[in-house]
């Protein structure tokens, strides 16, 4: 049976160390208050706090039905429902107001497969998905920021403004692919004259060392996805931005230590 209590399940499930689980523990606890403490009057929790953020962060890695997670944590499916309901939340990744002066970030959307339509749109994966705006900072490599989630048949430079991730990156450089024009605050690279000649050479130099930087955030996403909900996301489509920023708050803690 899965549980907090054995430290060879921990970073499988969230990627992070035991150490770092412990502190990711503490922080739920002290956002949720009363409302999730252990022992508390009224109905006690079917899990303790520990072993609630870890099934959280097994839903999230392995995208198992709350009908499969129940029996491996030995609860019944509502008892999950709830549990993630409540925790998942309490794990989402805080914008910073602190930066650098002179940070730079780099922004990139990936789709997310989403089955609900309400959202979710044909995309050029062939498949209903959404646009999630991801912004990283391109010396630490941390999520700075996350967008709105957008339907998945808006182009990156128009969900960049609908997400509203511009306006969290007012003030800084920001890099972005080609994929951006029409956003002028975004260092995007040259592209070809529409006569077909060739750039200079101090153009093709620009754009392979802004090519070399900018593949820092198709890293990070990478990294992202390896939570596998993110591949194919059943809940509904309004908490998918809290799903992000918590997948996105694992993966700052595992990085940053």
């Amino acid at each position: 049976m899965f549980s907090a209590s054995h430290p060879e399940l921990i970073h499988p499930f969230t990627g992070l160390r035991p150490a770092q689980f412990h502190r990711l523990v503490c922080l739920a606890a002290r956002r949720g208050g009363d409302a999730i403490a252990d022992g508390r009057p009224g109905r006690p929790w079917a899990l303790d706090l520990p072993d609630r953020v870890l099934l959280v962060a097994v839903y999230w890695r392995t995208n198992l039905t709350m009908r499969q997670l129940g029996p491996l944590f030995g609860i019944s499916h509502s008892a999950v429902h709830r549990a993630l309901d409540t925790v998942g939340p309490l794990l989402a990744m805080t914008p910073s107001r602190r930066r650098a002066k002179e940070q730079v970030v780099i922004v990139d959307g990936t789709l997310i497969p989403t089955r609900d339509h309400r959202l979710a749109a044909p995309s050029k994966n062939y498949r209903y998905s959404t646009n999630l705006q991801v912004a990283i900072d391109a010396n630490t490599r941390l999520v700075t920021a996350l967008g709105e989630p957008q339907p998945g048949n808006r182009n990156d430079t128009i969900a960049y403004r609908s997400s509203g991730i511009n306006e969290h990156l007012a003030g800084r450089a920001v890099m972005a692919d080609g994929g951006y024009r029409g956003n002028p605050e975004v260092i995007i690279p040259y592209r070809k004259p529409v006569d077909g000649s060739e750039l200079p050479d101090w153009k093709q130099h620009y754009n392979t060392r802004h090519r070399k930087v900018r593949a820092r955030v198709e890293h990070c996403l990478a990294r992202l996805k390896t939570y596998k909900i993110l591949r194919d996301y059943r809940r509904a489509a309004r908490t998918l931005a809290v799903t992000a920023a918590g997948i996105a708050h694992l993966h700052n803690i595992a990085l940053a230590s």
